[in-house]
């Protein structure tokens, strides 16, 4: 009996093609949205999440608590806070850095980028540690001052010119050798900055005592909540003040995910609405189909069918919209979605789009449950409808 009532379902939808489909669009659209901004706010949490694990989850960031990241000014870090924090044991390495913005020139082309002064002493194991990898060249090494490791995009696009290992760029006045390419990262900001020995960036920017940020390689992770504890007291200690702040790379990322959280709870709101809008052209659609078949309904219970039947019959064919709608948006949401990941990579930033099957799986179910949702009331309407009632309107019709 029900795969009588499926086949009847399927056999209405196709007779009124052209309202389905515009009733099936709504549907669409807002499974489409949802599908599309589910999966690159999820790609962009994981694409982060393996960034910060390259980064490295064994390290504590120091900088001032106006600092921001790398490009950003900040004030209160010294070089004397450097020194309380070696105090420290525990610690692999502590690697101090000052991030400049500034223009580079070569020849007669001038470019504006990121330049890290990273000590040469630390300079290869740091990288390394980060999850960076040489594309040609090497790294920074002691005794090395006007020479520069750079990004693969600073090679590629900064100039008109390509540069290659070897070439000489000039920053603050002086010449600097490329002897290091990194590989491709995936953001245009690591992609582009231009990486040099840290006394070199305190002698040409003038500031000998200035520490943007200190990064602090933690020999065991079990040891970080107390090394963490550690640093903000003796550093509250020694200088007397707050301004500063001590976090982990996992604290950064719980942070990242709380706010793309947020970001993607409003977004799929905002989706569904669309997607409640295409409920209601159901509903309509469907309360316009019951009083067009008022003779059939009628013919229907006066050969014997129950309420129960008309009620089923309607039912499933609102739910098959909902349905056909959720199909199409399923595939149009991942279009866009892998569209959006193509954008940001040809944009500088490598967002990896993974397509998951629960969140596929997921927009048809939810499109199927507003179909079936939109259809009750018009069901329940058909439902009701008498025999008598078709009569008359037999009656009232002139041929």
């Amino acid at each position: 009996m029900l795969k009588d009532y499926f086949l009847m379902a399927i056999g209405n939808i196709r007779h009124r093609k052209l309202r389905t489909w515009l009733t099936v669009i709504g549907i669409i659209i807002g499974v489409a949205a949802i599908i599309s901004l589910v999966t690159v706010s999820r790609s962009l949490e994981s694409t982060l999440e393996s960034q910060f694990e390259q980064f490295g989850a064994n390290r504590i960031i120091i900088s001032s608590k106006g600092f921001q990241g790398p490009g950003t000014s900040s004030e209160g870090l010294t070089t004397q806070d450097l020194k309380t924090i070696e105090q420290i044991s525990g610690f692999k390495y502590i690697v101090p850095g000052l991030f400049i913005s500034t223009e580079v020139r070569h020849k007669d082309e001038v470019g504006f980028t990121l330049i890290n002064g990273v000590p040469a002493e630390n300079f290869e194991e740091f990288f390394l540690d980060s999850g960076a990898e040489l594309q040609e060249g090497r790294f920074i090494r002691n005794g090395d001052r006007f020479e520069a490791v750079v990004g693969s995009k600073v090679i590629e696009s900064m100039f008109d010119n390509p540069l290659k290992l070897g070439s000489k760029i000039e920053i603050e006045g002086k010449e600097f050798k490329i002897i290091g390419v990194l590989k491709e990262i995936g953001n245009s900001q690591d992609d582009n900055q231009i990486n040099i020995p840290l006394d070199t960036a305190r002698e040409i920017f003038n500031k000998p005592n200035d520490v943007d940020a200190i990064i602090a390689q933690v020999k065991s992770p079990d040891d970080i909540p107390l090394l963490q504890e550690k640093i903000e007291r003796e550093l509250e200690r020694k200088r007397g003040d707050t301004n500063f702040q001590v976090v982990t790379a996992t604290q950064i990322l719980e942070q990242i995910g709380e706010i793309l959280g947020i970001i993607q709870f409003v977004l799929v709101g905002i989706a569904a609405i669309s997607l409640i809008v295409g409920g209601i052209g159901i509903m309509n659609s469907m309360y316009t189909s019951a009083l067009e078949r008022t003779k059939e309904i009628g013919i229907m219970k006066a050969i014997g069918a129950k309420n129960s039947d008309i009620f089923e019959i309607f039912l499933i064919e609102s739910g098959l919209i909902g349905l056909v709608g959720g199909l199409f948006g399923t595939i149009l949401g991942s279009v866009i979605a892998l569209t959006i990941g193509e954008f940001s990579k040809n944009a500088g930033f490598l967002l990896n789009i993974k397509i998951e099957i629960l969140v596929l799986v997921f927009g048809l179910a939810f499109a199927f449950v507003i179909g079936i949702f939109s259809g009750i009331l018009p069901a329940v309407q058909a439902a009701k409808l008498k025999p008598v009632e078709s009569y008359k309107s037999l009656k009232s019709l002139k041929f």
